[in-house]
């Protein structure tokens, strides 16, 4: 294989995006210090490609300055705004902004009787073949997940292809939101993170909070709070006492820490789980949860054997086989265009 010195150093975006897709499979948590070298390996890449470019004595100067204007000022700003709406995550987000400035351009590999990708586009964004190469990955995740709704026997349409069916107690390691509440189906349901930051804060599992309902339904019943975390999974049953943080190890506590008199003495007798007890404590908002959500999350899974769940797609996976197949084949849509003979 022959490339060029900066294009060989783009291939280390595949190893560390691979990684990331585990990651996100397996808590939905990627460090934001994932991608710092890769942004600096990306700038570093661009300014000297760009001092290379900047007699603009030929076309293919002109195209390289507005195929990265392009990346940074277009697709860098979807990703934000994508992350801005909901639709993507924060680690999605820093992600796809990350690949903006490392590849800007399609690199180019040379084998012995053909080269890598084999579909480049007109305009020549590489990025922009990232973006939709991860779309049409994603697409088909929610027919996956109608397919293997509807071999279990789910039937329930649109519901079969947007949420799986699961029983409650494998709600400690699962990923999503509930797709139920007291009143029925809702895509508006409580965050499985924030549950588990709930659970947490009081010092509980799911199985004691199912077994005594009416107990932990009291406010009065409230007593050591301990930190809530951010609902990752895989952190045992409760988050530490206030005054440490989540490795145990002692710190100075904050204005989060709220002992047991504060909270009950004078709490609202109304206040049913103490639930906003609990988001007055906390900090942050527990993934945009009210306190009426959190009491019908609670109910729901306090009163059912299975729940249905909107599992979110990891789009860090898309991502990273979206990126492998840019590589490699190229735009998945140019091609198929190009394929069906329209340009």
């Amino acid at each position: 294989m022959f490339a060029s010195a900066p294009d060989l150093l783009r291939l280390v975006a595949l190893p560390v995006l691979g990684w990331a897709a585990w990651r996100d499979v397996e808590t939905r948590r990627v460090p934001s210090r994932t991608w710092l070298p890769l942004v600096v390996l990306g700038v570093l890449l661009l300014a000297v490609e760009a001092v290379g470019h900047l007699s603009l004595s030929t076309s293919a100067d002109a195209l390289f300055f507005v195929q990265v204007a392009i990346s940074l000022f277009f697709v860098a700003p979807v990703a934000y705004g994508l992350w801005w709406i909901g639709g993507f995550g924060g680690a999605d987000a820093k992600a796809l902004i990350t690949l903006a400035i490392l590849l800007p351009t399609y690199p180019t590999y040379y084998f012995a009787g053909f080269t890598l990708p084999e579909v480049v586009t007109t305009l020549g964004v590489f990025s922009m073949t990232i973006l939709t190469n991860t779309v049409v990955f994603a697409a088909a995740y929610p027919v996956a997940l109608g397919a293997r709704n509807l071999l279990a026997g789910d039937v329930r349409f649109p519901i079969s292809f947007l949420g799986q069916r699961i029983a409650v107690e494998d709600l400690r390691e699962a990923h999503g939101q509930l797709y139920e509440t007291p009143e029925g189906f809702s895509r508006n349901g409580l965050d499985i993170d924030a549950l588990r930051m709930y659970l947490r804060w009081r010092g509980l599992t799911l199985e004691e909070l199912r077994a005594s309902p009416e107990r932990f339904r009291d406010p009065e019943s409230v007593g050591e709070t301990h930190d809530p975390t951010d609902g990752a999974v895989g952190l045992g049953r409760d988050g530490p006492s206030r005054g440490d943080d989540a490795t145990g190890v002692e710190t100075d506590g904050g204005e989060t820490g709220a002992d047991t008199e504060s909270l009950t003495a004078g709490g609202d007798v109304d206040d049913e789980w103490a639930a906003e007890a609990f988001l007055d404590d906390i900090e942050g908002t527990a993934y945009g949860t009210t306190p009426e959500k959190l009491r019908g999350g609670l109910k729901v899974v306090t009163e059912r054997e299975e729940v249905w769940i909107s599992p979110g797609i990891p789009f860090l996976v898309p991502m990273f086989v979206g990126t492998l197949v840019a590589f490699t084949y190229g735009d998945l849509v140019f091609g198929a265009i190009g394929t069906l003979g329209i340009v």
